[in-house]
């Protein structure tokens, strides 16, 4: 079955606010914007880790509100949620929130190139 028709419980998108953002904006153009997103997600990630390692708490925050931005308007909302987690919560010392968060993403790629390509 196609990602597209899956309920959202079976995908890390809400399909329903992914589709709205196509209506809104057009499917092309969508596909432009998922593959920015692609792009730079990892750099936002990296930017986390890289924050933490060295104790840089504002470019932590930084980096986790354009996460948690950028996924939400794909529909990404567990991932924003995470997202939100860690910039409403500050930098922590333990690795775990953002093993997570990297592990959300790799979903959340998977399905936004599904819909984009499928």
């Amino acid at each position: 079955m196609p990602l597209s028709e899956r309920t959202e419980m079976s995908t890390p998108i809400d399909i329903a606010v992914f589709k709205e953002l196509q209506e809104a904006a057009g499917a092309e153009f969508v596909t432009e914007l998922v593959g920015t997103f692609l792009e730079e997600a990892p750099l936002m990630l990296k930017e986390l880790r890289d924050a933490q390692a060295v104790g840089l708490a504002d470019v932590f925050r930084r980096a986790a509100h354009s996460l948690k931005s950028n996924s939400n308007t794909f529909g990404a909302t567990r991932l924003g949620e995470m997202a939100r987690d860690l910039e409403l919560g500050g930098m922590i010392g333990d690795s775990a929130p953002l093993q997570a968060i990297e592990a959300e993403y790799q979903l959340v790629a998977a399905a936004l190139t599904e819909l984009t390509n499928g």
